[in-house]
Order: C-alpha cells, then sequence, then structure tokens
C-alpha cells in the first residue's frame, strides 16, 4: 500500500522523531524511503534580496553531508534509503516533489527546527497536509516514543470508523500492523445523541424519543462490529461510545487506553471533495497527541481546489 515513503528533514533533531516510525513502515512495506530536505530560497516578497553564492555552496555541501549520515543510519539496520534535495519554499517544494514522483506516503515530524510552539503542527507541516492530497502521517515532536531506528513497535491501535466505506479503507493498514507488531486493535463507533434545540427542558417524549434513537444506533452499531468480525483476520477490541460529541469522546479514549497510533481515513460518510479532511480527520491533526496515520481516500482530482488555490494558479498562468 505504501510503498514510497517521503521523509522530510530541517537538520534538526527535533524533526528526526520521525525516523523510527519511517523505519517501520519501509520494513512492514518493503517501501523505498526518501530523504527530502529544501534548501529554503527567499520567499517572493524577497525576490529582490541578494543570495551570497559563497554561503549557498556551503548551506548545500551542509545538508549534503546530513542526508548521507541519515542514510548510513538507515543503512546499518539494512534499509536503503534515497537523499533528495530541493530548492524553493518547504511546504511546496515538498508538495510539487510528491506528487511528481507518486508518493503515497509523506512522514513528517509535527515540528522542526524551529522549535516547538503552542500549536500542534507547525506551519509547513499544516500546509502539505492541505495541499499535498497524499495520506500522512504525523508523530508529535513534544511526545516522541523512541530514537532508536530499530526499537519502535506500537503496541495499541485506533481505527475510529462510522460506518462507511471510506472510513474502512484503513482497515487493512491497521489490521497488518497489528499483526506485525503483534499489537491491540480498537475500532471504535461513536453514537451520537440527537439534538432537540429547546429554549426549554426536554418534556419526557423528548427524552423517550432520544433514548430510542440511541438505542436503535447502538444495536446497528453492535450488528456492525459483528459482521466485522466475519470479515477481519485479525482480533479487534471494539468501543462503542454514546456522546453528544464525537471528536471529545475519541480523544479521551485515546488517552484512557493509552492508545500509541491513530489510524483514520481522511473522509467518512459525511466527507466532502471541498476539504482534503473531514471533521474528525481535522480534530485529530490539530488537537491529537499520538502518533496519526491519515490514509487519503480521495484522489487529487477528486478534491475541489479552494478559492485561494483556485486563484494561486490563475496567477500563475497569466
Amino acid at each position: 500500500m505504501f510503498n514510497k515513503i517521503l521523509v522530510p528533514l530541517d537538520q534538526s533533531p527535533i524533526a528526526e522523531c520521525v525516523l523510527p516510525h519511517a523505519a517501520a513502515f519501509a520494513k512492514i512495506y518493503d517501501a523505498e524511503v526518501r530523504l527530502v530536505h529544501v534548501l529554503e530560497c527567499p520567499s517572493p516578497t524577497d525576490r529582490y534580496q541578494p543570495i551570497d553564492p559563497l554561503a549557498w555552496k556551503f548551506c548545500k555541501a551542509e545538508a549534503e553531508a546530513y542526508l548521507n549520515n541519515v542514510e548510513d543510519r538507515f543503512q546499518q539496520i539494512g534499509l536503503a534509503p534515497k537523499s533528495i534535495l530541493l530548492e524553493g519554499q518547504p511546504a511546496q517544494a515538498i508538495v510539487n516533489y510528491a506528487r511528481s514522483h507518486a508518493i503515497n506516503l509523506i512522514m513528517m515530524s509535527s515540528h522542526g527546527k524551529t522549535g516547538l510552539s503552542r500549536w500542534n503542527v507547525n506551519s509547513v507541516v499544516r500546509k502539505i497536509l492541505q495541499a499535498s492530497s497524499i495520506s500522512s502521517f504525523i508523530v508529535r515532536a513534544y511526545n516522541p516514543a523512541v530514537t532508536d531506528l530499530e526499537g519502535l513497535r506500537y503496541s495499541r491501535l485506533l481505527v475510529p470508523l462510522d460506518g462507511s466505506l471510506r472510513s474502512e479503507c484503513v482497515l487493512p493498514t491497521a489490521e497488518t500492523f497489528a499483526q506485525r507488531h503483534q499489537a491491540s486493535l480498537f475500532l471504535s463507533h461513536v453514537v451520537v445523541k440527537p439534538e432537540i434545540p429547546r429554549q426549554t427542558p426536554l418534556e419526557p417524549d423528548d427524552i423517550e424519543l432520544i433514548q430510542r434513537f440511541v438505542d436503535r444506533n447502538m444495536s446497528a452499531a453492535e450488528n456492525y462490529f459483528q459482521r466485522l468480525l466475519k470479515r477481519l483476520t485479525v482480533d479487534f477490541i471494539p468501543r462503542v461510545l454514546v456522546s453528544e460529541n464525537i471528536a471529545i469522546s475519541l480523544h479521551q479514549l485515546v488517552e484512557d487506553e493509552e492508545v500509541d497510533l491513530v489510524v483514520i481515513s481522511a473522509h467518512g460518510h459525511s466527507g466532502h471533495s471541498q476539504w482534503p479532511f473531514g471533521s474528525l480527520t481535522s480534530s485529530f491533526i490539530e488537537y491529537g497527541t499520538t502518533p496519526l496515520l491519515v490514509v487519503q481516500d480521495l484522489a487529487q482530482n477528486e478534491l475541489t481546489l479552494s478559492r485561494a488555490e483556485a486563484a494561486a494558479q490563475e496567477i500563475k498562468g497569466h
């Protein structure tokens, strides 16, 4: 599924927290890992700022030496990555390379050389996620698991499901990791309590109607997991929750079950092609605290361009 993995690095130790995860994925999928570093050019607003050719040459040599060093670390554990040196604006250069070279997974640290911040992912990572239309993996730099390239094992995986085929596109990946790492696999579904907007307390009939709705959907969820038991090749632990907020319940489940990898589809049954991610996936990107694998269920040509993207393309075309 993931045979070409792109790993952006900015020469900072904090960005290297993704490396053990990249090694784990490469070994499971026998994938080609491409280590990429972008030599940042001045932004368009600084285009008149002169570049010192000698300083640029030193920066390039330093970046090449850094990538060679990371290559050597992978080779010591039997992997043979390729080093890629790009020039330009980091996010756009990485997105362009990924699209033009059939990359099917981008693995990134949530933060890099600018350091940790109050934001759960930095601006470069956010731009790549929004623009790449490719499955992505995020490691939380403030909560790294291991530094040893061979020491990573996932032990507790969570897959949120809403009953749609879109949400199920992650199941083959989750099965593979559960088998190879002998990990516990949690499959979760949240039954949402229906909302009845009122300015006064609910009447008994309203409460009964809500409970009937919840009971019916609980029964449907339990039947759904029974059907999955017959389809999947690994055992799993079902978690059917009742809540008024899906995201809050699932984030709490991650904490309660000490989950160390969340695997989620970019969209669920209510997902729209106008956005690269559904609301639940966006919540895990912005507020999750564990490593996160987002499997993109839509191809690039199926996603609608935002107004900003369309305007940018129009300007470039003139």
